[in-house]
């Protein structure tokens, strides 16, 4: 069985898998972020979950991830949460899915980015994946910017169901290979 990346260090962060001690952390960064995310994350509009909750459902995702599934993992600099991202398998065989958000007090500094690209290196070192790809509604102008650019071809725009408020209904799929993504200067 062949695990997700669960712990990268880039020049400002650290990406790692979710321990139950970060749920309160975790908790209050969601519910500080929740106007911010909620016009493109379906989940951001939900009522807040205890900590007791999200301290389970971190622990959902530790299974999930020994259990050779997706890797849910904290952004952090300083030890502080910045963001979260995700490596997911729902896309097909030989394919990984990535996806992110970044706290409200922390946007527009590159973060998304840097933890994007390091995940996308990460992802290639495992032998049966051939490509990665993000994918975002049409209105969600800051998380096309991250994709774009980190070198992702615009592969796919497709109509799907509206799940929250900020999205117009097309979904956009960017798409990297392991020969292009290896490659680049």
């Amino acid at each position: 069985m062949i695990r997700m990346p669960h712990h990268i260090k880039t020049e400002r962060l650290v990406l790692r898998l979710w321990a139950a001690e970060d749920a309160e952390e975790l908790s209050e960064a969601m519910a500080a972020s929740r106007y911010h995310l909620s016009p493109w994350m379906p989940w951001a509009s939900l009522p807040q979950m205890s900590v007791a909750d999200q301290k389970a459902l971190i622990l959902q995702w530790v299974d999930e991830w020994e259990s050779g599934g997706d890797a849910i993992l904290g952004i952090f600099r300083h030890q502080k949460i910045v963001g979260a991202i995700g490596i997911h398998r729902r896309i097909g065989p030989g394919g990984l899915e990535i996806g992110y958000w970044t706290h409200v007090d922390h946007v527009r500094k590159g973060y998304a980015s840097e933890a994007a690209e390091a995940l996308t290196t990460a992802a290639f070192t495992m032998p049966d994946v051939d490509h990665v790809e993000i994918h975002h509604d049409r209105g969600n102008k800051a998380s096309a910017g991250i994709p774009r650019k980190l070198g992702y071809q615009l592969v796919v725009k497709i109509q799907r169901e509206i799940s929250a408020s900020g999205e117009e209904g097309v979904q956009y799929t960017w798409r990297v290979d392991k020969a292009a993504w290896v490659g680049r200067a």
